[in-house]
């Protein structure tokens, strides 16, 4: 009886170990995210981090980080890749806001005892935009891009048969026109499943710890005479416009998710998360998810909850799995869509891949 105890003590020290981790890299980070009264919108670089990944957590309102168990986990909770037991690959394409695109990829690849490798890459484009200026506010002739990509490495592990811990390493890259500004970040996830309430998880991430952002680039180059009133001189004396660095945008959050009803034919899943951003308030996603047979889900949600000057927030999804019965071949299509309100609303579409 005394060897029961011991071994389950223990198991529990090991499985609070990665928590004390996360409280360790949250408390340098908890004066930047607590801001009485001051939102800091516009203050952080590299805001395209912040977009949802995935089509069947954006129909759920983006309360996914106790429900990632897939390979969109690399994005809300890298600890919940840890539970991947086949290769998987996720591939997604967001028609964004203002006429921009979207686009995510990602795969894991489970090793057995050693854990769960994973890789990542993020791309946001603006397409052509024309210059414009006072003299031609109509444009210029001359049209520029902004283009961001995230490239990301991960891995994950059980470190008991309820609690997983995962990281992220991303390497992160931002491009106006000919200017460019490059950072690295991590993130780390945790995730347990309870004995109780179906299993109910318990989620936690820190995301985007790292590097501040700083532009360069040859349009920062400019040429000026040392003394314009005197004649002779050299007028084009080379100088550099330096730039200021401005941080990424350091995320907290927690979730919450249990299947409220769990049977052969029927699954219903609530989900809520919590929300903690360095450059906005705090706020609360919610959603939930309804599964046939484990082929056919419905979902339905709602964002930003409590969020000052929001705009919309509400989603739905609808999506649609296969699973071979004669191999680990599992396939998974998943449409969502979300309201912006004013900026009108966003159309996601995703693929899964399992084998």
């Amino acid at each position: 009886m005394s060897t029961i105890v011991w071994e389950g003590n223990w198991a529990m020290r090991k499985a609070l170990v990665p928590m004390v981790v996360l409280i360790f890299l949250w408390s340098p980070a908890r004066a930047q995210l607590f801001v009485s009264n001051v939102s800091k919108v516009g203050t952080t670089a590299a805001t395209f981090l912040e977009m949802p990944v995935g089509a069947r957590a954006m129909g759920m309102g983006n309360a996914f980080v106790a429900s990632a168990r897939d390979a969109s986990a690399l994005y809300w909770n890298p600890g919940g890749a840890a539970a991947i037991t086949t290769n998987q690959v996720l591939v997604q394409h967001t028609n964004w806001l203002g006429e921009t695109t979207f686009d995510y990829a990602a795969l894991v690849v489970p090793l057995g005892g050693f854990g769960n490798l994973g890789a990542s890459v993020t791309a946001f484009q603006s397409g052509d935009m024309a210059v414009r200026n006072e003299q031609f506010p109509e444009g210029t002739g001359v049209y520029f891009d902004v283009a961001d990509v995230a490239i990301g490495l991960s891995y994950a592990r059980m470190l008991t048969d309820r609690f997983s811990i995962g990281f992220n390493a991303k390497y992160i890259q931002q491009r106006i026109w000919h200017e460019t500004a490059s950072g690295f970040a991590f993130d780390l996830g945790t995730m347990f499943v309870t004995e109780f309430l179906n299993g109910m998880r318990i989620g936690a991430t820190i995301s985007n710890f790292g590097t501040t952002m700083k532009m360069t680039g040859a349009d920062l180059r400019q040429f000026h005479p040392i003394d314009p009133t005197k004649l002779g001189t050299n007028q084009r004396i080379p100088q550099d416009i330096e730039t200021d660095g401005w941080p990424l945008p350091l995320t907290f959050q927690f979730g919450l998710a249990t299947e409220v009803v769990k049977s052969e034919d029927h699954r219903f899943t609530l989900a809520v998360d919590a929300l903690y951003p360095s450059d906005n308030f705090a706020s609360l996603n919610a959603g939930g998810e309804y599964g046939f047979k484990n082929l056919v889900f419905l979902r339905a949600g709602y964002q930003a909850i409590s969020l000052r000057d929001h705009e919309g927030g509400a989603s739905a999804g609808i999506g649609v799995k296969y699973e071979s019965p004669f191999s680990s071949l599992m396939v998974g299509v998943d449409y969502a869509y979300n309201d912006y309100g004013r900026l009108s609303a966003t159309h996601t579409l995703s693929l899964m891949l399992g084998f």
